[in-house]
């Protein structure tokens, strides 16, 4: 296996490819939106504010894409008042 990608694989392991896509989507968000516009003194400043950012912004208020560009608590909002989570797959009807 080569580090651009698995070149020899078989079809069978051909979606491995792809499984870190949402890991590095929001690491990406996370150094674009938080880490890359500070300069953090310690590194329990930097545990901190990061912990902020994930508990109280990514979250509670930020829109998901994954959800259909609503925050995760309007979803669970939704879902509560609709009685169950809908699948993923029709979040887009909720809109």
């Amino acid at each position: 296996m080569s580090r651009r990608g698995n070149c020899d694989a078989t079809s069978a392991a051909l979606p491995l490819r792809w499984d870190n896509a949402p890991v590095e989507s929001f690491f990406g968000t996370l150094k674009q939106e938080l880490v890359h516009r500070y300069d953090f003194v310690t590194r329990a400043a930097a545990q901190s504010k990061i912990f902020e950012w994930m508990e109280v912004w990514y979250n509670r208020a930020r829109r998901h894409s994954s959800l259909g560009y609503i925050s995760p608590v309007e979803f669970e909002r939704r879902a509560s008042l609709a009685g169950s989570a809908p699948p993923v797959s029709s979040i887009a009807l909720l809109n």
